[in-house]
């Protein structure tokens, strides 16, 4: 972690306090799952309080399962998002086709939500890092990097969500998200690679980044609800495809199996 977002504490310096300041990192999204801590006398430096009070503000939030402490290996964030569904419910979710459509419809209407406020809201670092995004995605799509324009599609949903500074919207996308990476509901890999789909999605991701930009909320939203539908209904196509491809696959070897 090369940035320091620690500062000083320059009231009662107690663990409390401290446990305090990383909570609250960690809630804004400013430190993620599986981010580093700083070693404990860089740390307590930047604290400015004692190892001691260090030590037992640590142990205190990994008691809590906010930190995680590796061997030989450091401190760091916990995995705090987790899934909003037990696996008893994640295995029910996965076998059944409406849950789908059901998971992209509320991502429909909360990704526009949460496109308007970035509009609204996005500071110029917030405008920055979305630009940066941007570029990345464009530059991966113009080598036919589709494994990291699938990756970078993911960081900039979660860049468009933080940009809408509401604490509960950001965490419940980031949750959706991870069923996503998880392969709960879709194959990203199908959708990304159905004819044009991928010249259309960064089209898509370009509307939402330039509404956000000039601070146009309702072309945000229309842009971020477009987009969704159209992943819907690339998915759909994409599914019924990959059915087409199996049926067709077994047909063609039963028609090539010697006869007796």
């Amino acid at each position: 972690m090369s940035a320091s977002f620690f500062s000083r504490i320059d009231h009662v310096r107690t663990a409390d306090e401290v446990c305090a300041q990383i909570e609250t990192l960690v809630l804004e999204g400013v430190l993620r799952v599986g981010d580093k801590l700083p070693g404990e006398r860089e740390l307590s430096r930047q604290f400015d309080v004692s190892r001691p009070v260090l030590r037992e503000a640590i142990k205190d939030m990994e008691s809590r399962g906010l930190l995680v402490t590796r061997h030989g290996g450091g401190t760091f964030i916990a995995d705090v998002i987790g899934d909003v569904f037990s696996p008893v419910m994640l295995e029910l979710i996965a076998k059944h086709p409406k849950a789908t459509c059901d998971y992209l419809e509320y991502r429909r209407d909360v990704e526009g939500i949460a496109a308007a406020h970035a509009a609204e809201r996005a500071t110029e670092d917030d405008k920055a890092l979305l630009t940066d995004i941007m570029t990345r995605m464009e530059a991966a799509h113009a080598q036919d990097g589709f494994q990291e324009e699938s990756e970078i599609d993911i960081e900039f949903h979660n860049a468009v969500c933080e940009s809408a500074h509401n604490i509960l919207l950001m965490h419940a996308l980031r949750s959706c998200y991870r069923m996503l990476q998880n392969g709960i509901f879709f194959s990203r890999a199908l959708v990304y690679g159905m004819p044009g789909a991928r010249d259309e999605l960064l089209k898509q991701h370009r509307a939402i980044h330039d509404a956000i930009i000039i601070g146009d909320a309702p072309a945000a939203k229309r842009a971020a609800e477009a987009h969704m539908e159209f992943v819907e209904n690339y998915s759909r196509e994409a599914e019924r495809a990959k059915n087409w491809q199996t049926v067709s696959r077994l047909r063609r070897a039963q028609r090539l199996e010697p006869a007796d």
